[in-house]
C-alpha cells in the first residue's frame, strides 16, 4: 500500500481512502498503478475510488503461514517441499495484499525449480513397490472409504453439507471470534458430521471420473479440519495475527496479545474418528527480536 492510504473501521468492514495519495502523487500516477482495479470496483459498486473511499471487507487469508521449511523450502520430511503461503519462510502470520501471490511466484519460479532438482539429482532412492505393506494398507482404507460414500444412499448432496459447514465457520470461526461462537461451532460440527455420514447421496460409481465422489471426500476432510481448527482457536486466549478473539482487544479495538501464556506453536494429534485430538505445545523463544503489539492506528 501507499503510505497515503487511509485505513479505518466502518463497523462492517474497512475503507481505503486514496485522497492523500492522489494529492501527493497525482491522479495520473494512481491511474497507471491501479486503473484496472478501480474500473472493476466502479462497475460493481457504481462508486469512483478516485472520489470516494473504497469499501472492502476483511477475510481469512489462505493458510497464514504454517509449516517449517529450511532455506531450500524443504520441510522436516525429507523430499517434501512446501511452497507459497503453506510455509512460514517469508512473512510469518501477518501479511497484506498481494504478498501472498508474490511468495507463491517467488517460490514457484525462482526457488523450487533449483532446490527440488538439486535434491533429486543428489539423492539416491530405493525402489518403491506397490507390494509394500503400508501401500496395501492405505489402498485398502481408500477403497473402504469410497465404498462407504457410495453405500450411504441418503438424500443430500455434498454441496449442501459443504455450504452449511462453510457458513458456520464464516460466522463463528472467521475474522472475529468469541468463546461463545467457538463453543457453538464445536456443537454444530459434530451434528453436521453425523448428518453427513447418515444422509449423504453420491451418484455414479468409483470406476469412472466422479466429481461428486471427490467432493464428498473433501467435505469429509473439511469436517475434521474444521473441528480441530475451532478447538485450537478456543484454546488460544489472545488476539494475534489473523486470530482475533473479540474478548481480547484494547480499548481502541487493537489486538491484545498474551505472550506469557500463548507464546508457543501448537500441533494437534489425530486420535481417530469421534475422538478428540490431543494438543502438543512447543514453546517459542525469541532471542534477538521480541514480540511487540501491532497497531493499525
Amino acid at each position: 500500500m501507499d503510505q497515503g492510504f487511509g485505513v479505518g473501521p466502518t463497523g462492517i468492514g474497512v475503507y481505503l481512502d486514496f485522497k492523500e495519495s492522489i494529492q501527493r502523487l497525482g491522479k495520473h500516477v494512481i491511474e497507471e498503478r491501479y486503473g484496472n482495479l478501480f474500473e472493476m470496483y466502479e462497475r460493481i459498486t457504481a462508486e469512483k475510488p478516485y472520489e470516494a473511499p473504497m469499501r472492502i471487507y476483511p477475510a481469512p487469508h489462505y493458510t497464514m503461514g504454517g509449516l517449517w521449511v529450511d532455506y531450500n523450502l524443504m520441510s522436516t520430511i525429507s523430499g517434501l517441499f512446501v511452497l507459497g503461503e503453506a510455509n512460514f519462510s517469508d512473512h510469518g502470520a501477518n501479511r497484506l495484499g498481494a504478498s501472498a501471490l508474490m511468495q507463491g511466484l517467488a517460490d514457484g519460479y525462482f526457488v523450487a525449480p533449483y532446490t527440488v532438482a538439486d535434491y533429486l539429482a543428489a539423492s539416491k532412492f530405493e525402489p518403491v513397490s506397490a507390494e509394500h505393506t503400508e501401500f496395501g494398507k492405505v489402498a485398502g482404507e481408500a477403497r473402504e472409504r469410497t465404498r462407504r460414500f457410495l453405500s450411504i444412499g441418503g438424500k443430500t448432496s455434498p454441496d449442501v453439507f459443504h455450504r452449511e459447514l462453510g457458513k458456520l465457520m464464516w460466522n463463528e470461526v472467521g475474522m472475529g471470534r468469541t468463546a461463545e461462537g467457538l463453543k457453538k461451532a464445536l456443537t454444530e460440527i459434530p451434528r453436521i458430521r453425523e448428518a453427513f455420514w447418515k444422509d449423504l447421496r453420491v451418484l455414479g460409481s468409483e470406476t469412472s471420473l466422479n466429481m461428486t465422489l471427490e467432493h464428498a471426500g473433501r467435505v469429509a476432510d473439511f469436517l475434521e479440519f474444521a473441528e480441530v481448527m475451532t478447538r485450537d482457536a478456543l484454546e488460544r486466549n489472545e488476539s494475534c495475527g489473523g486470530h482475533f478473539r473479540e474478548e481480547y482487544q484494547t480499548e481502541d479495538g487493537e489486538a491484545r496479545r498474551d505472550d506469557e501464556h500463548c507464546s508457543h506453536v501448537s500441533v494437534w494429534e489425530y486420535q481417530g474418528p469421534d475422538r478428540p485430538s490431543v494438543m502438543h505445545k512447543e514453546p517459542l523463544t525469541f532471542e534477538n527480536v521480541k514480540p511487540a503489539q501491532r497497531s493499525y492506528k
